[in-house]
């Protein structure tokens, strides 16, 4: 986490997925609902230090983890190992340790990619789902593809695919100016300065950048149709993730879907906004126990 200390109200958790152990958050009653917050990039389970207790205090069980590559005890070698049916993988393997048959699902950016595969895949595991920032993958790639605005702001992604060490090289130079930048000033500099610390261990970064050169292609995200009841939350003032994709993403969805746009908010809704997005996830999460 940012700091060596666990400040209340948070508990530490280890969990054990396959070969791999993987660091976690928790908020909440033992026996409360259970909700699992998927993170993004370059982002680590306290990214949501101020939805876990919101959730938590309203009595669901919330655990934020750590995901494969970030935590330091779940980082494969192969590119091949950060494949989203692997993260899918390891999303039911988190629920599945804590005794979860069915439980919640929330997310934000590539969290919220493997939400939406996993919500695809394993509807009948969720109770929900939130998304925040990301949309359905194939809305994303049906943008990128006719609208050449969509398709320049993921220059960034072809970039991260080069597995050359350009990318790490360029993101760690100079104190990581580079990395500390893709924050845009939305986050709080302790999360920044903590993240920074644990992406530039040796091999965290190249890890984490294993998430976007695992696919076949930029977007090539398995998602299919979603059926479980969704919440998708998305930034106006979102860099990389345009209007038109997020707007299109409910075509995508048969079951209950609300869409709403943060006007004003930036792609790092969890940290610069959480006051906005906690009371819309838990109004989400109180209409499908």
């Amino acid at each position: 986490m940012a700091t060596d200390e666990t400040p209340e109200p948070f508990e530490r958790l280890e969990i054990q997925a396959g070969p791999h152990t993987y660091d976690a958050l928790a908020c909440g009653p033992a026996d409360g609902e259970f909700v699992l917050l998927l993170h993004g990039w370059p982002e680590f389970a306290d990214s949501w230090s101020e939805v876990l207790p919101a959730l938590g205090t309203a009595g669901y069980r919330a655990v934020a983890v750590d995901q494969r590559g970030y935590s330091p005890r779940a980082r494969p070698p192969r590119i091949a190992d950060y494949a989203v049916p692997e993260l899918v993988a390891d999303a039911l393997a988190f629920a599945d340790s804590q005794g979860a048959d069915r439980f919640h699902l929330v997310s934000h950016d590539w969290g919220g990619m493997v939400a939406w595969a996993l919500a695809g895949a394993h509807p009948e595991r969720l109770k929900s789902l939130t998304v925040l920032a990301t949309p359905h993958p194939d809305a994303l790639n049906r943008a990128a593809a006719t609208d050449a605005t969509q398709h320049d702001r993921l220059d960034y992604v072809r970039f991260f695919r080069r597995d050359d060490g350009a990318a790490e090289s360029a993101l760690l130079a100079d104190d990581a100016a580079r990395l500390r930048a893709a924050y845009a000033g939305k986050v709080p500099d302790a999360l920044v300065d903590g993240n920074v610390r644990r992406l530039s261990a040796p091999g965290a970064l190249t890890a984490t950048l294993n998430w976007y050169r695992a696919p076949e292609s930029v977007i090539s995200i398995p998602a299919g149709r979603i059926s479980v009841p969704t919440l998708f939350l998305w930034g106006s003032e979102d860099t990389a993730l345009g209007r038109g994709a997020a707007e299109s993403t409910g075509e995508w969805v048969d079951g209950p879907y609300r869409f709403e746009a943060l006007e004003g908010a930036s792609h790092w809704l969890p940290e610069e906004v959480p006051d906005v997005v906690a009371p819309k996830i838990l109004d989400h999460l109180g209409q499908y126990a």
